[in-house]
This record gives structure tokens, C-alpha cells and sequence, in this order.
């Protein structure tokens, strides 16, 4: 057995799939997770928007990256599907483009087949890994992606979940040493350092709820940063999410405690 798989999903604690599906408008989650959410939402009314602005950092990135020539993709911490999966916009833009999901939790395999929708002319996969195990996740993803060619690493609104005393940074670096020079990463990660107060005390609530596997740590600009050393940061570096790229349309807001960024691997 994975030495990181969760158990079978138990109502007497959250997991960050499913407190996200909440966040979403979804509907595949527990009581406790709808309980933690609801009660992290109040204490920092930025969480919803925050999270509907992360899905759309992801597209944004996404196409970016599908116009760059980059065909294939590795999404870490998918979660439960929802509109415009990474597949659909990449798959949107380059109908050959290929992608892997991988989660740990058992209700997200369950949708897996919303996920392995592909175009005729590529190709999904998915695996069931947690975000710690990183040789298990290149080898299983190595059977759909070329790891010899660039991939665009997916790792949005995950880290959070992976404690300092786990070293989340040498986690990013190893996975990266691995793939080709042009590859990406596209990162999200909740900020420690807007909304401050705020966002600590919704930590605290989710936490409270979430299985210990699961507790979520925000952290700072600089700290952030730190997941990005060596690699090349696009403009326009680590901001908050409306703030990477927006379109004519997007309307801007510095309140949204998350910080993101697209890098890539020289």
C-alpha cells in the first residue's frame, strides 16, 4: 500500500477536495466539509472569490502555455472536476495536448471519468498519488506524458496542504528536476501576508475540521517565491491572482489572499 494513500473518505473530517467543491458550488462533499467551508468563508469572505479567481488564473496560465508550444501537462492536486478542467483548456487550444491529473482522495477517482473526457487527438490520464510521493507520480505519469519534452507542472492551490517540517520546496524542485528543460510551473498558493488576519483565522477553522493530512498552512510573498529559485519567472512575477495576465474584461482586487505565478525551467 502508498505509504501517503488517504483512507476511505470519513464524514468526521474535511478534505480539501471536497471543502473546495463547496467553495465551488458543487455538490460531492460531506456535512463536515460543507461545515467547514461555510465556517472558513465567514471568518475570511475573500475564500470564494479567491477560489473562483484561482480557476481562472488556471486557464489563463494553461493557454499561455498551450500558445507557447507546450503539449503536455502534469496537474497535481486536481480535485473534484469542474468547469474548465486544465484538459479542457489545453485540449481547447491544442486538441493533441495531453494531461495527467493526480490526487489522493477516493471520491476524486471517482469522478475520474469527467476527467478522462479526451479530444480524439490526445490524451488524459489519471493517478491516484499524493503530492508527497514524487517518484510515483513521474513514473505513472511517464506512461502518457514524454518526460524528455517540456510539461507545463501543475500545482495550483496544493502546496498549502504539505507542512514546512515536509520541505514543500524540496518536493517542487525534485519534481521538476525531472522534466525537460522548457517545461512549467504554474503555481497558486494561499498568502500569509494579505488579508492577514483574516486568512489566519480561516486556516484555524478549517484545520480544526480537516484530517491531519490535511491542514493547511498560508504563506508569505518571499515564501512563495522560494518554490520558483532557479527557474525563469514570467511577468508578471508573484502576484495575486487578477493580477497575473488578466484580460480586458477581468476586474482587478489585491484583496484575494492568494499569490501566483508561472516560471519555467531553463
Amino acid at each position: 500500500m502508498n505509504e501517503y494513500a488517504v483512507p476511505a473518505p470519513h464524514p468526521a473530517s474535511a478534505h480539501p477536495a471536497r471543502v473546495y467543491n463547496v467553495w465551488l458550488g458543487g455538490k460531492d462533499h460531506y456535512p463536515v466539509d460543507q461545515e467547514a467551508a461555510e465556517l472558513a468563508a465567514k471568518a475570511n469572505p475573500t475564500i470564494v472569490p479567491s477560489v473562483r479567481a484561482n480557476r481562472a488564473f488556471l486557464g489563463r496560465a494553461v493557454r499561455h502555455l498551450a500558445a507557447s508550444g507546450v503539449r503536455q501537462f502534469l496537474d497535481i492536486g486536481t480535485g473534484i472536476p469542474a468547469a474548465e478542467n486544465t484538459h479542457e483548456v489545453a485540449q481547447r487550444a491544442a486538441p493533441e495536448a495531453r494531461v495527467v491529473y493526480v490526487d489522493n482522495d477516493p471520491i476524486v477517482l471517482s469522478h475520474a471519468r469527467a476527467l478522462l473526457v479526451s479530444d480524439p487527438k490526445g490524451r488524459t490520464d489519471y493517478v491516484q498519488a499524493d503530492a508527497r510521493d514524487v517518484d510515483a507520480i513521474l513514473h505513472e505519469a511517464s506512461r502518457t506524458l514524454d518526460l524528455t519534452r517540456p510539461v507545463g507542472l501543475m500545482l495550483v492551490a496544493i502546496l498549502q496542504y504539505i507542512q514546512d517540517a515536509e520541505d514543500p520546496w524540496d518536493i517542487t524542485h525534485r519534481l521538476l528536476d525531472r522534466l525537460a528543460p522548457g517545461s512549467h510551473l504554474v503555481l497558486s498558493h494561499p498568502a500569509a501576508d494579505v488579508t492577514a488576519p483574516e486568512v489566519a483565522e480561516s486556516m484555524r477553522i478549517y484545520n480544526e475540521r480537516a484530517a491531519s493530512h490535511a491542514s493547511a498552512t498560508p504563506r508569505t510573498q518571499d515564501e512563495v517565491r522560494r518554490f520558483l529559485d532557479g527557474l525563469e519567472i514570467l511577468e508578471p512575477g508573484v502576484v495575486t491572482l487578477t493580477r497575473w495576465r488578466p484580460g480586458p474584461s477581468d476586474v482587478l482586487d489585491d484583496t484575494l489572499p492568494m499569490w501566483c505565478a508561472v516560471a519555467r525551467k531553463v
